[in-house]
């Protein structure tokens, strides 16, 4: 009985502090999306005309590992037996893929860039726990950064 009283208090502190810590990571976010929305990536492969001269290119990257918390885990198990979509995964992703995609943007940022073109992403499992359950995720964002030369910032 004692073990399972245990069992029951890690699983809601896991619960608590995921919530906590998960909100708390949206919040920083929404905030920094909102600081970058000045930054655009456009999804194309082929390069517009009006960015094709005067301009430096590079390549640009965000990268981020997310670990699951123990409820996550244990919600998954849950749904594992039942079947349907897991939820506490579908946040975990989501999560990693913005923040990815702000990484690089902050890089862009950093560089002066203020358009990235055809990014691409890719997320992966790079930990497998116990009964190789999700460990840990990795998200990477990556793209071509375009920043105007200084022959463009003077008029010419």
């Amino acid at each position: 009985m004692f073990d399972f009283i245990v069992f029951l208090v890690l699983l809601a502190l896991g619960y608590g502090f995921g919530q906590y810590f998960e909100r708390r990571h949206y919040q920083s976010i929404r905030e920094r999306e909102q600081e970058l929305k000045d930054i655009l990536i456009i999804q194309t492969k082929i390069i517009p005309r009006d960015y094709t001269n005067h301009h430096d290119t590079f390549i640009v990257n965000g990268s981020v590992v997310i670990s699951v918390d123990y409820f996550k885990r244990f919600v998954a198990g849950l749904k594992n037996l039942v079947g349907g979509r897991i939820t506490p995964y579908e946040t975990l992703l989501d999560r990693a893929r913005r923040e990815a995609i702000l990484r690089m943007k902050e890089e862009a940022h950093a560089s002066g860039a203020k358009v990235i073109l055809n990014v691409k992403y890719e997320i992966c499992s790079i930990y497998k726990g116990r009964r190789n359950q999700i460990g840990s995720v990795e998200a990477l964002a990556y793209g071509t950064a375009f920043q105007a030369t200084k022959q463009t910032l003077g008029g010419s």
